[in-house]
């Protein structure tokens, strides 16, 4: 009788960190992984981006396909408009927006929210680039960015060339730093492409 209480004492808290685990990936989309080695769903750097099309905040369609030929993209994925975090990560992109553009490069932030959040959002924050509505996890499942239970996304970013193809996948973000982070990548990235020979 002590032996089986023993082992069902065992079972017991072996099930409660299980579900612990479970919970932490959850609502973190991590897990107890160490930061910047989370599995990055299917999409590889060097993959083509899923292509999408999505409202952006004034209620007008965006189809990501016509940015091809355009200039980088910076597609940042976050969990919900008018939060503390995503905030931040918003007003850091409005802010770094012009040095971003000069290296022909456009910002484009998704989420789950509707149009009318994201339209609230956009207009509290005086932002200066367009947001994505996504309400039914199109993109969000297509990047692989969306959490378990909540549906929201994850808080990564992406950066896609001018074939648009990914060139930059980040999902351990820093939202203050997001934005000056993704334009040094993009800086890095197109010096890489100029130095590579010719095919």
């Amino acid at each position: 009788m002590i032996r089986l209480q023993s082992v069902c004492k065992y079972l017991s808290r072996a099930l409660s960190a299980n579900l612990l685990a479970a919970l932490a990936f959850a609502t973190t989309g991590q897990g107890t992984a160490a930061a910047g080695t989370a599995t990055k769903g299917n999409l590889k750097v060097d993959a083509l981006a899923p292509d999408f099309t999505l409202k952006n905040q004034d209620g007008q369609p965006f189809n990501l396909a016509q940015r091809k030929g355009k200039g980088w993209t910076v597609l940042y994925f976050y969990p919900k408009a008018g939060t503390p975090g995503c905030t931040k990560q918003a007003c850091a992109f409005r802010d770094s927006i012009k040095y971003i553009r000069e290296k022909k490069a456009e910002v484009y932030g998704i989420s789950a929210d509707t149009v009318e959040a994201q339209k609230k959002f956009h207009t509290e924050h005086h932002l200066s680039f367009d947001l994505l509505a996504d309400p039914n996890d199109v993109a969000i499942e297509a990047y692989g960015v969306k959490m378990p239970i909540t549906g929201n996304a994850k808080r990564w970013t992406f950066i896609l060339d001018p074939e648009l193809v990914v060139r930059h996948i980040d999902d351990d973000v820093d939202p203050l730093l997001d934005a000056k982070k993704s334009a040094a990548i993009i800086e890095d990235l197109q010096k890489k492409q100029k130095g590579a020979p010719a095919p």
